[in-house]
């Protein structure tokens, strides 16, 4: 669809962060589930006994003794993640994609060594990435390779899709793409393409970045236009499974494709930012309105999915 502007969205239903907060986060939201969803370990642990697939999980760091054991456990990897399970915004997340040498070779192309890395797990015990400033605990991730029809879109960082789920229901998503200017994340506020994605197929449907319309990716030069994500329907219904998981009404999931592993779960938020209405073109208060009003709600993630597609596809 044409480009829309920030006014004329207001018309057509944008959800502002007041109301995001009050009507839908604190609404829907029980207080009891924000644990699982601010802890990427804690999230693991409980999606995987919904069938909903994550990274596979290599090594979890809780004491600073425990750091020893991970130059013997990298030993002979090429790759992997470390993060902060309590980090958010991407903040303390160190993505090793292979080796030179003694030496690790980080996303960004950067080289460093053990002594590095055994310092950034001490740190991230420390809380220097938590939400709270607390002590934290770090966790070891097998690295996620996206898929090369995809992967092609994005600059050295790996793209995700974030999809809005709202009791249950998958309402919008968009594709998020890393940028020079968002150093390789996917973080629209730091720079990155966000592509809004038609519901229905998993179509790209415009482009934004700095909430500005685009048609080009600022540094692969690829045009967004015509974008189709892959195993779509499984993807909505690995969202939807999100609900039943942690019991959070309103949240959005973070999900990547891995060429060898297909859809995975990166991460939940329980307070997913408002910029997907800008990607997409139009805004979220019509669908969750559409929710709100069901009478005989679905009960299964695959119905909910199929709901979706049908009902928020793009005419």
């Amino acid at each position: 669809m044409d480009w829309i502007s920030p006014r004329a969205l207001n018309r057509l239903g944008m959800l502002n962060m007041n109301r995001r907060n009050v009507d839908y986060i604190a609404r829907y939201n029980e207080r009891s589930s924000y644990p699982l969803v601010d802890n990427k370990l804690k999230t693991k642990l409980v999606v995987a006994e919904y069938e909903v697939k994550t990274p596979r999980l290599l090594q979890v760091v809780r004491q600073q003794h425990e750091i020893s054991h991970f130059r013997e456990m990298a030993e002979d990897l090429q790759g992997f993640a470390i993060k902060p399970a309590k980090g958010s915004g991407g903040k303390g997340i160190t993505v090793i994609t292979g080796r030179d040498g003694e030496e690790y070779v980080k996303a960004s192309g950067a080289r460093v060594n053990t002594a590095y890395l055994e310092l950034h797990l001490s740190n991230i015990l420390a809380g220097l990435y938590s939400l709270a400033g607390t002590p934290d605990v770090a966790i070891v991730e097998s690295l996620v390779e996206s898929a090369p029809s995809l992967a092609r879109y994005s600059f050295q960082g790996v793209p995700d899709i974030r999809i809005i789920v709202f009791r249950g229901y998958p309402v919008m998503a968009m594709l998020r793409l890393a940028t020079t200017a968002s150093d390789g994340k996917a973080n629209l506020h730091q720079g990155a393409v966000g592509v809004g994605l038609d519901i229905g197929s998993g179509r790209s449907l415009n482009a934004v970045q700095f909430n500005r319309p685009i048609t080009l990716h600022p540094d692969t030069g690829l045009a967004l236009g015509s974008i189709v994500i892959d195993a779509w329907p499984q993807m909505l219904e690995m969202a939807a499974r999100c609900y039943e998981a942690t019991g959070l009404g309103y949240m959005g999931v973070d999900l990547v494709i891995d060429h060898r592993e297909g859809p995975l779960l990166l991460e939940l938020n329980a307070r997913p930012g408002l910029a997907i209405q800008m990607a997409n073109g139009r805004g979220l208060l019509p669908r969750l309105h559409t929710i709100e009003k069901l009478k005989r709600p679905h009960f299964t993630p695959t119905e909910r999915a199929h709901y979706a597609m049908t009902t928020f596809a793009s005419v």
